[in-house]
């Protein structure tokens, strides 16, 4: 992977301006439903599973999803069927049976879900996430929407029972959750952070939720971002190294260059504390660059200096 810093940006340059400028972000059109199962499912999902197969398993973890959305998805629904990016992201990857061993994991769960069937369901990380924990483990999952919110009380507690992990749906402010969370005994914690990005506040709002993870050793985050143009993405990374949070490092695929900021251009995937999983997360994010992307795409692992840690 080459390094994806703007040739022109300065990390090291104070974030004072950084919330005028990550206020100005033009809004995705974002709701899971719509995006279940496309390309940036497969790297953030991907990874999240390798990331709780190593983990340290001798003190329970609790794992705080954010946005965690309906944790089930229909791809024959109207929303999936409307956007068609399921076709691209999850049917290409259950149809390759030369993917990468790093995903395995994910493509055993899609298979379990659909019960060995035709793929028509889609697993949301509060699916994946209850079923990668082990008994004894805790899961929150956070979410606004009333409809999703329903079908997600409803189907994570179910999985939960059989799996003996704790669950709590919580028709909740993530942020706020994950705030209080911090705050709380020092216990092993991952924070599951994926946004609609539809709010002009939201990056500042996710800095300062990381910023929490300075008082608690035992946190760990994984926050998921699109990638749209290159002074959104810097300003932000610039305001994560602000932070002085460490372990950290950035997975990244890029479908097409970032230079049209009202396109869906690829994702990134910030790594703070967890397992080292870089060399999974290059070989995730090179097949999915390679798979879904336009000529030229590309995807791999960096560290806060824009340092490459490996490439595909």
């Amino acid at each position: 992977m080459q390094t994806f810093i703007h040739p022109q940006s300065d990390r090291s340059k104070a974030v004072a301006d950084e919330p005028a400028c990550l206020s100005g972000v033009s809004p995705l059109n974002y709701r899971h439903a719509f995006h279940a199962g496309n390309f940036a499912d497969l790297m953030k999902h991907a990874i999240l599973l390798q990331v709780l197969a190593q983990r340290p398993a001798a003190t329970p973890l609790t794992v705080v999803d954010t946005h965690a959305g309906a944790g089930l998805y229909d791809l024959g629904g109207e929303a999936a069927a409307k956007s068609g990016e399921a076709a691209l992201g999850v049917g290409r990857l259950m149809a390759d049976p030369a993917t990468p061993p790093e995903f395995a994991p994910l493509k055993a769960a899609i298979e379990a879900v659909n019960g060995g069937g035709p793929l028509r369901l889609y697993p949301g990380s509060p699916w994946l996430t209850v079923q990668a924990l082990a008994p004894g483990d805790a899961y929150v999952g956070c979410e606004l929407r009333p409809d999703d919110y329903g079908v997600l009380a409803r189907e994570i507690p179910r999985v939960a029972t059989a799996k003996r992990v704790r669950a709590t749906p919580l028709q909740r402010d993530g942020y706020l959750e994950a705030a209080a969370r911090l705050k709380a005994s020092d216990t092993p914690l991952l924070l599951l952070i994926d946004p609609p990005f539809e709010r002009g506040d939201e990056y500042a709002e996710v800095l300062e939720t990381l910023a929490g993870l300075r008082r608690r050793r035992a946190a760990s985050a994984l926050v998921w971002l699109p990638l749209k143009d290159l002074e959104t993405f810097d300003a932000f990374l610039r305001g994560l190294d602000a932070l002085g949070l460490p372990d950290a490092a950035v997975a990244e695929v890029r479908l097409r260059p970032l230079s049209n900021p009202m396109r869906m251009n690829g994702c990134a995937l910030i790594m703070i504390g967890v397992p080292d999983v870089v060399a999974q997360a290059v070989a995730i994010c090179g097949w999915v660059a390679t798979n879904a992307g336009e000529e030229g795409s590309r995807g791999g692992v960096c560290d806060m200096d824009g340092a490459n840690l490996a490439k595909s």
